[in-house]
């Protein structure tokens, strides 16, 4: 009975075999929780089990909680304990394949800890409505998963004693690029569709929202009845959790009408001007620019300029340059995805001014930190966003084997136990290839993002030629413009169309001065940079979250 037994670890033979005999030992018993020392693993059942009750919550309330089955409710009862007592402040790293459950155990998690806090408070209350409004904002249906974090976050809950004072969340790496473009059997962000399935007609009119089946941005079919009316709900579900956070009405109907003018922006098409050269907006499509302008506040003059031209001062003199079709179709697409990525950045902005601890400075606070980051991804194609995740998911492996486990091994051989039965993967060549600098993959990428006339190709050329005979790179192969990276966790390759534009990340020239002029409020707030506490600069450079895993004690991990 060793192989079903809650925790693997102790195990006669720790070997990859045993551990996944045991796990699907476990599985089949419908038992989703196993132990490996200090280390949870949680595996998908993909149905709903009894498993997370208020008579369940009870039994994982004390400290004592080692006696009891594996739990998630049982690594948030860990951290909550060894924060109020001798270990300061904890931090529980979620991380595992897309699909796996991340988000599912992130929302457990505060659950509990929320109700070992009795979970009465407004401010509990208000901590849990966080998570429905980062799943519609931030979250999306992939070919792995329906509902995928589409964004990675680090909540930090902060505690005076044992009662919750308030709360921060950072959110890093958002897949803007979702908002323009989906592969099949993909959706956009789950708002667009909440929206349709829950504003009345009266409310659409109001937006100058159609049939969600014109719209290019919006893929695939908008779905049966039934999953209509799980969208009304979940729209419901959001509004309930802006008012209960704390966003007034006014910022909710502005919101609203922003992601209504990305939705008609994107059907704004165009075609060559004969005349001069230039691109106009194609006759089928300019009562899209003209609602867009409308849903934006703006003139529909101006924004037909940033989408067509860019204007420039030299010594002086004003001088205006014409877009190409491909260029004017790079703006519009630029134009959606910074609004969107604004909008979501305010979301986050707003949240943390609402729910900061309101206490004396002088009072030490101490804090559960909980790292929810997506999954490591290999799809059949794979863009400039996995790389980054898997980026991502190779600092967390670097993590695991050079803390974690380095941890276990010290444990091993305090009680002069083998450790030779089980080996990591060293991923640090890995780390290099892609981090090191000045001759790593993200340095080159950066290098050629900063040349005007460079091009996608001529990055693959660079890398070709730079990482020749590397174990962890390999050049493309047929027409398609890639090549493939040897991770951790596999062999991965990327398609490199797009990698510099989206590394330029650039806004099209005159587009800010056009929204701060918005007479939608929020709009102009998104561009004004002053209201908004959102710093792109201090954001990117405070480095990524698995960075302060080093605050506190030794952490739970799952």
């Amino acid at each position: 009975m060793g192989s079903v037994r809650g925790d693997l670890a102790a195990l006669p033979e720790l070997d990859e075999a045993s551990l996944l005999r045991g796990l699907r030992e476990r599985f089949l018993r419908q038992l989703p929780y196993t132990d490996i020392g200090d280390i949870l693993i949680a595996m998908n059942p993909f149905q709903p089990l009894p498993l997370y009750g208020t008579d369940v919550s009870e039994r994982y309330r004390e400290p004592t909680v080692g006696t009891l089955p594996p739990h998630i409710f049982a690594v948030a009862s860990r951290a909550y304990h060894a924060m109020l007592g001798c270990g300061g402040s904890q931090c529980i790293v979620i991380s595992g394949e897309s699909g796996a459950g991340k988000t599912e155990s992130t929302k457990l998690l505060l659950q509990h800890i929320m109700n070992l806090c009795k979970g009465n408070s407004q401010l509990e209350q208000q901590i849990l409505q966080v998570n429905p409004l980062l799943e519609a904002f931030g979250n999306a249906q992939t070919v792995m998963n329906d509902n995928s974090s589409r964004f990675g976050k680090y909540i930090q809950l902060r505690f005076q004693k044992n009662t919750v004072q308030g709360a921060k969340l950072s959110e890093y790496l958002l897949e803007k690029s979702r908002v323009v473009q989906q592969d099949t059997g993909e959706r956009n962000f789950h708002i667009f569709y909440y929206m349709f399935a829950g504003l009345s007609s009266e409310e659409k009119e109001m937006y100058g929202l159609l049939d969600p089946s014109l719209y290019r941005y919006i893929s695939g079919r908008f779905g049966t009845q039934n999953v209509a009316q799980r969208w009304k709900h979940k729209y419901q579900e959001v509004c309930n959790a802006l008012d209960m956070v704390g966003f007034q009405e006014q910022e909710q109907v502005d919101m609203q009408a922003i992601l209504a003018g990305v939705l008609s922006l994107g059907n704004v098409t165009f075609e060559p001007e004969e005349s001069n050269g230039s691109v106009k907006v194609s006759e089928t499509s300019r009562g899209w620019l003209k609602a867009a302008a409308g849903q934006f506040g703006v003139q529909e003059d101006e924004l037909l300029k940033c989408l067509i031209c860019t204007m420039s001062v030299t010594r002086g003199e004003q001088i205006q340059r014409f877009h190409s079709q491909q260029q004017a179709e790079d703006a519009r697409d630029s134009i959606a995805k910074v609004a969107y990525g604004r909008v979501f950045g305010w979301i986050v902005c707003k949240i943390n001014e609402l729910l900061a601890e309101n206490v004396d400075p002088e009072v030490e606070l101490r804090e559960i930190g909980i790292l929810d980051i997506f999954g490591f991804e290999n799809f059949a194609v794979n863009r400039f966003e996995q790389l980054c995740i898997n980026l991502a998911n190779e600092q967390l492996q670097h993590f695991f084997n050079h803390h974690i486990f380095q941890l276990e091994q010290a444990a091993y051989k305090e009680e002069e136990l083998p450790w030779e039965t089980i080996t990591f993967n060293n991923n640090e060549p890995i780390l290099d290839l892609l981090l090191a600098k000045p001759l790593g993959l993200l340095s080159l990428l950066d290098e050629q993002s900063a040349f005007p006339q460079a091009t996608d190709k001529t990055f693959v050329d660079k890398l070709n030629s730079s990482f020749k005979g590397n174990l962890h790179f390999q050049p493309g192969r047929g027409r398609v413009l890639s090549f493939s990276i040897i991770h951790y966790a596999g062999k991965v390759q990327y398609t490199a169309g797009g990698f510099l534009e989206k590394n330029r990340d650039t806004l099209p020239a005159n587009v800010r001065g056009l929204f701060i002029n918005s007479v939608t409020p929020l709009l102009s707030v998104l561009f004004t940079g002053k209201s908004l506490c959102y710093d792109r600069a201090s954001h990117v450079n405070q480095g990524p979250p698995w960075r302060e895993l080093s605050v506190g004690g030794e952490a739970p991990v799952l």
